[in-house]
């Protein structure tokens, strides 16, 4: 059962170095970027804590956030890549089971079409042009929404076809290699800074909102659902350990707010 964030101890709130965390109704609301949760960012990194995104957006976007948004790095496409900038350089992984991106280009249009067979109202969301190895098919970004048969069904199509597919609050993502959010998010932190994110110790910490941030939700010790997570109760597996009481970006910043006072508690 999820409980309110109101329950974390001072020592495990002070514990956090890294905040990993989704985009998309997690630091947004009605699809925009909150205030709030822009400017818990920089509070974060101001004071001393990474914040990474892991997201299913596309390269294209990743490599603006990774350079435009005070964030350590930017893990997109569902884990095919994870773009980071060090020292004004931007810095681009990509997973080793990632297809080549011409091959993967071809592989997502047989598999849209399959798609585009059995639920002629589906859609390849706006954002298709700027990804490289994943397919986006929108069913709540824009109007008019598809049903819940109707997202189900696509994400049957897509597993048939021997797709990874992932349905997150606008999205069905679906994709060809195996790779994760979760195993490029682990590799990373490994890599880059020796931090292992399924030890408390460590200090990570997971905010999501919807079913597909589950495998992060059951690997990362310190895992958070913002309020709207409670929307899918029932399709959780599993939830998170931890909610806050506002939704989207204020629930995010809500968060931030309290492993700042934490921080700033030890060091008075």
């Amino acid at each position: 059962m999820m409980q309110p964030i109101a329950g974390l101890t001072q020592s495990q709130l002070a514990r956090v170095r890294w905040i990993l965390t989704d985009i998309d109704d997690t630091l947004t609301e009605h699809g925009k970027l909150t205030a709030a949760a822009y400017q818990a960012i920089w509070q974060l990194h101001a004071a001393g804590i990474g914040v990474i995104a892991v997201t299913g957006r596309p390269a294209g976007w990743c490599d603006a956030i990774a350079r435009q948004w005070p964030v350590a790095a930017v893990v997109g496409e569902n884990g095919a890549l994870v773009f980071s900038e060090k020292k004004g350089r931007l810095e681009r992984l990509y997973h080793p089971n990632a297809a080549d991106p011409a091959t993967a280009q071809q592989q997502l249009e047989d598999l849209w079409q399959a798609v585009l067979r059995e639920v002629p109202r589906a859609r390849i969301a706006k954002d298709q042009f700027s990804r490289m190895f994943d397919l986006a098919i929108d069913f709540a970004e824009e109007q008019p929404h598809l049903s819940r048969e109707e997202v189900l069904r696509i994400h049957a199509v897509c597993e048939r076809e021997g797709a990874v597919a992932k349905i997150s609050s606008i999205h069905v993502n679906a994709w060809f290699g195996d790779y994760s959010k979760l195993g490029m998010s682990e590799r990373f932190l490994r890599e880059e800074f020796g931090v292992d994110i399924y030890v408390e110790a460590d200090g990570v910490a997971y905010v999501g909102d919807s079913p597909n941030d589950s495998p992060m939700f059951a690997a990362v010790p310190l895992s958070v659902g913002v309020a709207n997570v409670r929307d899918f109760s029932e399709e959780l597996d599993p939830a998170p350990r931890w909610v806050t009481e506002a939704g989207g970006g204020a629930g995010f910043a809500e968060f931030a707010a309290e492993v700042l006072a934490a921080q700033a508690e030890i060091h008075s």
